[in-house]
């Protein structure tokens, strides 16, 4: 299938071959008939990504506080590596979709294969929306018209926060695509609309729906214009649906508004406030987020868990469906905002001259025809004299940034990846030469090319996945963790005994040059040691899935695992009984700021400090070994220090967790089979015990490992 994707490096827009989604629980599989491009909104995503990279910045300067504090603790290198590759990925244009379901996930009821419906789809000839965000088109609505619905909620939902009532004056500022639905609803709700605009045709279009628009072009004073037609009361409330970088308009705002007015800012502006101007009058602002309640809720959209109606009256799926509701009646009326109409074929065209368009809404018309194939070949490989052939699943953040670089370093053979959605997976296959991309990673499972299976999913598919890929007969990798329950874990291993095929969890540290020379170091006969060990990991918000024990496990499972692993490595021994202590107020089986003790068979200590509550700026890890009156300090995977040690000179590289490495070695064990690279036993102990930590948290109690 085909879909429009924008590259943020150099602002070029694409439309790109991608494989066909594949239905999954609580989606909805939609093949697309129209999408709706609307100039103003996606113009601003088209014009950043043309920007240069001094543009980007001073667009976002809060990412380059962060891009700084990186450099300071992983390097130069490492951190434009990381930043590149952000912008490498590909973005996904267009929110307007409107089609016919052909599939249905588990936990879907509400719709059937056949109905026309709109969602927040992008610009694809097929979507797979979460159903909150999908809505049934009533019957007398075409498809043209029910384009307009989720861009019209952006405005309907302003208007829910701005609360007017009948006879109330409200002032419309920008009169682009969403200003124009906006008046038209208060106009239907029988407000005195007022309209701004410096396009003489988007006003005489505001003033034919009962708008009372003005030109700015003209030398019109807005305040002035508001007090005269309010008997120099002011305005009861604004909603700003204009994008620009000034200052000018929310000070206008505040100046045409009544005194306790209410002004909402829908578009984007420049937000220096003047208190005084917000103080005198008793003003409230207030910035509303896109279709309404329910927006960015994970466990509304993604998980489909809705909010009680008695409670949330208008989530962004009804705000959708008033909208329906308003084009099936006739009151909103958006025959006239259409500028143009276009096949697929002739998307990019748009984009291209988007920066200067005067068009108000574009509608995009895709063909029935569409290819609905799951798996897309790139390049034609003979990999039937090939050992070691590597398919990957999950083309996420880490796999573009960390696995696939270093496989690529390795000469590792990769015929395949997979992605949910299709479009990632398809430009890292083109970025590093992969055969094929695919949406249905069974096609890898089935191929007897295939000897390895890359896990590198969201964790609480790791254990369902490597358990398939084992029954499958391929040796799997999986991007840590192993598994977040007993349960998962005796699956995959009852699987392994079947099969004989290695299990390879990507636990790096171990391969880390630092690592392997402290190890070196330590020698053979080192006896007990101590160890202590900080993760200065960073704070990640509370609604994030690796937070939630259910999809990512918590951070100690999920994350924490990677040095209780190093500890077994540097101990030369297994752990035996775990403590956990967290920091503060916790639920009973989660947190990320912990000091977790830990025993090992051969008498070793060790303490791993997982804290997400340090700076950013200070080094992310610290892992500092004490034996025989020696000392030896990790500092960041940059710089090892050793004290007391006669043999050993200090070290100093780039930054260097082991990833490279690690798949050398899993290269080259792949091609020429021998001794896995971690005993499986090291595998299944540092598994149980990152379950105790958790354990030892809900029991307050020190927890054996067995």
């Amino acid at each position: 299938m085909k879909q429009i994707v924008q590259n943020l490096k150099s602002g070029e827009t694409i439309l790109e071959d991608v494989p066909m989604p594949q239905s999954k629980r609580g989606h909805v599989l939609i093949r697309t008939t129209r999408t709706l491009i609307s100039a103003g909104t996606e113009r601003m995503l088209v014009e950043f990504g043309k920007a240069n990279f001094i543009e980007k910045a001073r667009q976002q300067p809060d990412k380059v506080k962060q891009v700084l504090d990186k450099m300071k603790t992983d390097g130069v290198g490492p951190t434009l590596d990381a930043v590149f590759n952000k912008l490498n990925q590909p973005l996904p244009l267009g929110y307007c979709n409107v089609g016919e379901v052909v599939a249905v996930g588990k936990d879907v009821f509400e719709f059937s294969v056949g109905d026309r419906v709109v969602s927040n789809g992008p610009h694809a000839e097929f979507v797979n929306v979460p159903k909150n965000l999908v809505a049934k088109i009533p019957d007398g609505v075409t498809d043209n018209q029910a384009a307009f619905t989720v861009i019209s909620a952006i405005g309907l939902q302003g208007i829910r926060l701005c609360n007017p009532t009948f006879g109330e004056t409200i002032v419309v500022t920008g009169l682009g695509l969403i200003g124009l639905i906006t008046a038209q609803l208060l106009v239907a709700q029988g407000c005195n609309v007022i309209g701004f605009d410096f396009d003489e045709n988007k006003v005489k279009l505001a003033k034919s729906k009962g708008v009372n628009a003005v030109n700015l072009a003209d030398g019109v004073d807005p305040v002035q214009f508001v007090l005269q037609h309010t008997n120099g009361v002011g305005a009861d409330g604004v909603i700003i649906t204009a994008s620009n970088k000034s200052n000018d308009i929310i000070a206008q705002s505040a100046h045409m508004s009544r005194k306790r007015g209410r002004i909402i800012l829908i578009g984007v502006i420049g937000l220096e406030l003047s208190r005084a101007d917000f103080y005198e009058k008793e003003l409230s602002f207030q910035v509303s987020c896109s279709y309404g309640p329910g927006r960015y809720d994970e466990d509304y959209e993604q998980n489909g868990i809705d909010y009680p109606l008695p409670f949330v009256r208008w989530t962004e799926k009804r705000n959708f469906e008033a909208v329906l509701g308003a084009l099936a009646s006739g009151r909103l009326q958006v025959d006239d905002l259409i500028s143009e109409e276009v096949d697929l074929e002739g998307i990019v065209r748009v984009y291209e001259g988007i920066s200067s368009s005067k068009s108000i809404a574009t509608i995009i018309r895709y063909s029935s025809s569409s290819s609905q194939a799951s798996t897309i070949e790139l390049n034609k490989t003979d990999y039937t004299v090939t050992n070691g052939v590597i398919g990957i699943i999950g083309a996420g953040n880490f796999t573009s940034s960390t696995i696939l670089p270093a496989l690529k370093k390795a000469k590792a053979p990769i015929k395949a990846i997979a992605s949910a959605a299709g479009l990632s997976g398809t430009i890292l296959a083109k970025k590093y030469g992969i055969s094929q991309s695919t949406s249905d990673y069974q096609t890898m499972l089935k191929d007897a090319e295939i000897d390895s299976i890359f896990i590198t999913t969201r964790h609480n598919m790791h254990a369902s996945m490597a358990t398939e890929s084992l029954h499958a007969g391929k040796h799997i990798f999986v991007e840590k963790p192993l598994a977040l329950n007993q349960e998962e874990l005796n699956s995959v291993l009852n699987a392994q005994a079947k099969t004989g095929k290695n299990i390879m969890v990507g636990f790096n540290r171990r391969f880390s040059p630092h690592v392997q020379e402290v190890k070196r170091a330590l020698g053979n006969n080192s006896g007990p040691i101590n160890v202590n060990a900080t993760m200065n990991a960073g704070f990640i918000p509370a609604d994030v899935w690796v937070h939630d024990m259910q999809v990512g496990g918590g951070r100690i499972i999920g994350e924490a695992c990677h040095y209780m692993d190093l500890l077994v490595y540097l101990t030369g021994s297994p752990i035996t009984r775990v403590c956990m202590s967290s920091l503060g107020e916790h639920p009973e089986d989660n947190t990320d700021n912990a000091s977790i003790l830990l025993q090992f068979k051969n008498g070793s200590n060790g303490v791993i400090n997982y804290f997400s509550n340090g700076s950013k700026a200070y080094s992310k890890e610290r892992v500092e070994v004490y034996s025989n009156e020696r000392t030896a300090i990790i500092d960041n995977f940059r710089k090892t220090s050793f004290f007391g040690f006669k043999k050993s000179s200090d070290l100093r590289t780039k930054l260097d967790k082991g990833h490279t490495n690690q798949f050398n070695k899993y290269v080259n064990f792949l091609k020429r089979g021998g001794e896995g690279l971690i005993p499986q036993s090291e595998i299944i102990n540092v598994t149980l015990a990152s379950f105790a930590a958790i354990k030892s948290l809900k029991e307050k109690a020190w927890i054996n490992v067995e």
